[in-house]
This record gives structure tokens, sequence and C-alpha cells, in this order.
């Protein structure tokens, strides 16, 4: 089953007919969901991580419970309630994911069109589930309901490729470690004020900054998808990202606005005879132990 499923997942992710209608969607989603509070929001920068896998547990909850309840002769009334409750949180989810996916391109795009669309047509059967039910017709929505959670388990397992196998929504320096000893990285006069400097830390690349009278640096990976932060722009404090317009801040990389949900990595820095030199600024956790390039 496992070879089967990532033969359907290669075949999408190589499907450039969809990239059009991807295209034109994403830029629709671009201009309901604008950047700025309302993408923090819909991205879960808040919360530290995507907020959609988060909100999708309740429209799916309510389902499964609908199902069980149809299965086991339970209310039709409290069944009922249970799919309606599923359709009306379903919307805010809907957003949240198609805020993560206005930012995906190439095989991300397409996979995460073809995600969307099944999670739509789940969405219409158990609406016309919900108005079988209030009709008197159980069987009919118990019927459309078991349907609507086949076509949501495999827009689930599509979610989970997204995530697991294509890395959408992990933290793109995740598996970075910065070294462990003081290493040497740049002259101290290379980096000025309002200058953005890219150096390279035992194969990790880094942001150099100077943020008042000192240095600091930073992973140069966007954390969100990968954007090289050296090529954006300082603004207000931060290093704003080239590719999505997330914002760090320079002094410690906290991350101020998204779409990002994670800070960015920060290093410790001295100068010693005019070089500046690095060094990681904690323990990295087990799976960073061997650090990878850019």
């Amino acid at each position: 089953m496992a070879a089967a499923l990532e033969v359907a997942a290669d075949r999408i992710e190589h499907a450039s007919v969809l990239d059009k209608p991807a295209d034109v969607l994403a830029g629709l989603v671009r201009r309901l969901i604008p950047h700025g509070p309302v993408e923090d929001l819909a991205s879960g920068s808040p919360l530290g991580h995507p907020a959609h896998p988060i909100l999708v547990a309740v429209p799916i909850g309510s389902w499964v419970s609908a199902n069980l309840l149809d299965l086991t002769g339970g209310d039709a009334r409290t069944t009922r309630r249970l799919v309606g409750l599923g359709i009306l949180t379903a919307v805010p989810a809907a957003a949240a994911g198609a805020s993560d996916w206005a930012t995906t391109s190439g095989a991300e795009r397409r996979i995460g069109l073809v995600h969307a669309a099944l999670n739509w047509t789940a969405l219409g059967l158990y609406s016309a589930s919900w108005v079988a039910r209030g009709r008197g017709r159980r069987v009919k929505g118990a019927l459309l309901a078991l349907a609507g959670t086949g076509v949501v388990s495999a827009s689930g397992w599509l979610g989970g490729h997204l995530s697991y196998a294509l890395g959408v929504g992990v933290d793109t320096t995740a598996f970075q470690s910065l070294p462990r000893d003081w290493t040497d990285v740049a002259a101290e006069s290379d980096v000025a004020a309002d200058k953005l400097v890219l150096a390279d830390a035992g194969g990790i690349p880094v942001l150099l900054v100077r943020a008042g009278d000192r240095i600091t640096a930073m992973a140069d990976r966007c954390t969100h998808r990968g954007g090289p932060l050296n090529e954006g722009e300082i603004r207000d404090g931060c290093v704003v990202c080239p590719w999505h317009q997330s914002e760090f801040a320079l002094a410690d990389g906290s991350l101020v606005h998204g779409p990002a949900t994670r800070p960015q990595p920060t290093a410790e820095v001295r100068v010693v005879g005019g070089r500046v030199q690095l060094r990681r600024a904690d323990e990295p956790r087990s799976l960073r132990a061997d650090s990878v390039g850019p």
C-alpha cells in the first residue's frame, strides 16, 4: 500500500497541468489573506507553529464522532449537530491551510491543490449529509458522511505527505547545526551598519549584521521556506525575508511578523583581532547533532 500511495503522490507532484489553476488560486488567496496581522493569525505565527494542523482536529473529530453515532444508533439530533459543528469549524481550518499553501511552489503546490480539492469535496458531502438529516433521511445522511470520511482520509494522507515527506511547515533550519567551537567567519570591518553580510560557518550560511554597537549572527536561511535573508532588507530593526516578507528582529532573531512561525536560530558572537567569530548558542537537539549545509 505504501508503495502505491507514493506512486500516486509522485504523479501529482509531476502534474504540471495543475500549475496554472494553482497559481490563479494562490493569487486569490493572497488577496483574501493579505500580509500582516491577518496572515500572521492564519499562519499561526503567534503560536510558534502552523495553525492548520491544530484547527483540522475539530472538524475531523466532529465528523468521526458523527460516524460512530450513526453506526451505534446514537441520538439523531446530536449526530446532526456534530456534522454541523464540523462544517462550521472546517472554514477557519481551510483558511489557515490556504494561507500556508499560497507560499508554496512546484510539487508542494500541486500536492496542496489536490489536498484542498479533496477537503472541499468532503465538505460538500458533509453539507449534503447535514441537509439530508434535517429532512429526516438519516440513512442517506450517514452514507454521505461516511463517504466524506473516506475523502477526508485520502486528503489527510496528502497533508501528511506535505509535512513529513516534503517538509512544508517544518523549520527549514531544523537540521542545521552551527559549529560548537569558535569559528572565524568574517572581518569586523566588513560588517557595517545597515548591511546584511553573508558568511559561512562550517558549511552553514549565516547572516551577520551590526545591531547598535554589537554584531549579531543568525541562520541565513529563513525558517519559513528557506529564503536567503542576506538578499532581504533591514526595516525597523528587523531583517525582512525577500521571498514572503517574514520579519525577524536583528537583535535576537525573534519572529516579529509571519508567515514564518519559528524564530531564526542565532549564534554567540565575539570579535578577536578584528575578526568576527561565532559558535552555536546552545546544545543541539538530537536530530541536529550532525549538521548539514545550505
